[in-house]
């Protein structure tokens, strides 16, 4: 499929940004002021929900995603809303049934998001087939995603035969996410090229700056004909995040594909979002230039941040080093899942677990047991022999997708509102999402409500 001149630009300081940067700690008070300029900019989408929003929005923000999400529609008037889903675990960490996933995707677009991107840790497509042919159903823009990495069971073969199943399942758009900031230039360009000649559908790419390469990346996979790419604004840019919105128009400026944005309102981005970074500068990891750990051992800098914060609190500091040798030998073990949620969750704390026991893998927590025993889905390499024998011996009851998850939920919410004295919210849809994925933290949130 030939390319536009014109390449499609996602912004993402709203949701990525924040995440990446800031922790995911940014209110929504301090965002709707500058809506109507982000709106004015001229993206392709504004990524504004999804990923770990939702769960910090009711765990440190006291905010109701949904009402962040309503309030994000009422403002913006242009530029359509996009969020990131994690396939059959949607925000949360674990599977839901297809009712769940249904009605999540549902509510989510009747509350203004209209791009779906979705991916599933593992690739596997069994885990991301329903929500794209949802999404097309509710007549929404389903966009099938590549979680890259990088291994020895992993080639350029992996992701063409992963992308023409997503555009045989209807999706609109397919998009290579690299999380990790492993995606170097050239090889963006040959999956790009090899991607375009395949396919019929547009390609978008999301690539993280924590390893230096971002902007290459980008400029190589724009040279091979992408259609679209994520950037953050430039005061909320680069180390964990992404490639500057503003260098990317830059490099692209008089150029036969170029970028078409809108200068001013950018400026106008730019300077609140310092502010932001300012403000919330308590949340901002540790990293001031590159992290080429990842580059060697596929550790993303969020998931390094959050264990070092762990063995702080078990007054063990000094064995993050140990702790990063072993991530890379627990993903081995395990297959050599992708490093993103929830696979990258598991295999750090495994990795911690090892690292704190007196042998490798004495103790196997129950998340490490359901990957292990395919649970998640189908991991992309072989796992370990003793380590899969030791999982199966142990064993563990079924991850419950229950079809009628939805109606045991709302029951069990209901006799925690009577029991709390509560008015019953469980006939609320998205308050009865939010506590199907998190029950142990939403009733407190909802406890905090003027409800």
């Amino acid at each position: 499929m030939e390319s536009s001149k014109k390449v499609g630009v996602t912004e993402v300081v709203l949701r990525d940004g924040i995440q990446s940067l800031l922790a995911t700690r940014v209110p929504l008070r301090d965002l709707v002021s500058i809506l109507p300029a982000l709106d004015r900019v001229g993206y392709w989408s504004l990524e504004t929900w999804g990923g770990a929003t939702y769960d910090a929005c009711i765990r440190y923000l006291n905010e109701d995603p949904w009402e962040r999400l309503r309030t994000f529609q009422s403002l913006l008037t242009k530029t359509p809303q996009q969020m990131l889903i994690r396939g059959q675990n949607l925000v949360g960490y674990k599977h839901y049934s297809n009712a769940v996933v249904a009605k999540f995707l549902e509510r989510s677009a009747e509350n203004g998001i209209e791009i779906f991107r979705t991916f599933d840790a593992l690739n596997d497509f069994n885990n991301i087939e329903f929500s794209i042919k949802e999404v097309k159903r509710i007549g929404k823009h389903a966009q099938g995603t590549i979680a890259y990495t990088t291994s020895p069971v992993h080639d350029l073969n992996t992701w063409l035969d992963l992308a023409r199943k997503i555009e045989d399942a209807g999706a609109d758009s397919l998009a290579i996410k690299d999380m990790a900031g492993l995606l170097r230039p050239f090889d963006a360009f040959s999956l790009v090229k090899e991607l375009k000649g395949s396919l019929s559908i547009p390609i978008h790419m999301q690539t993280h700056a924590t390893t230096g390469m971002s902007a290459a990346t980008n400029m190589k996979a724009i040279e091979a004909g992408i259609d679209n790419i994520d950037t953050s604004i430039s005061s909320l840019s680069m180390t964990y995040g992404h490639s500057a919105t503003e260098t990317m128009l830059a490099i692209f400026e008089d150029q036969d594909r170029h970028i078409d944005l809108d200068l001013d309102a950018l400026d106008e981005v730019s300077i609140f979002f310092k502010d932001i970074r300012e403000k919330y500068s308590e949340f901002e990891g540790g990293l001031k230039g590159v992290d080429s750990t990842m580059l060697v051992k596929q550790v993303p800098g969020g998931m390094l941040s959050n264990l070092e914060s762990q063995l702080k609190a078990n007054k063990q500091e000094d064995k993050i080093d140990l702790v990063k040798d072993e991530i890379p030998k627990v993903r081995k073990d395990f297959g050599y899942p992708p490093l993103v949620t929830p696979a990258s969750q598991i295999i750090g704390a495994q990795a911690l677990l090892n690292v704190m026991s007196s042998r490798r893998y004495e103790n196997l927590s129950n998340e490490s047991l359901n990957l292990i025993l395919g649970r998640y889905g189908k991991l992309p390499g072989e796992i370990d022999s003793a380590l899969l024998a030791q999982a199966e011996s142990i064993g563990i009851e079924e991850m419950n997708l229950d079809e009628s998850e939805l109606d045991k939920m709302e029951d069990e919410l209901k006799s925690l509102c009577k029991d709390n004295n509560l008015p019953d919210i469980s006939k609320n849809l998205e308050m009865l999402l939010t506590y199907i994925m998190f029950p142990n933290i939403a009733f407190a949130f909802f406890k905090g409500l003027d409800i």
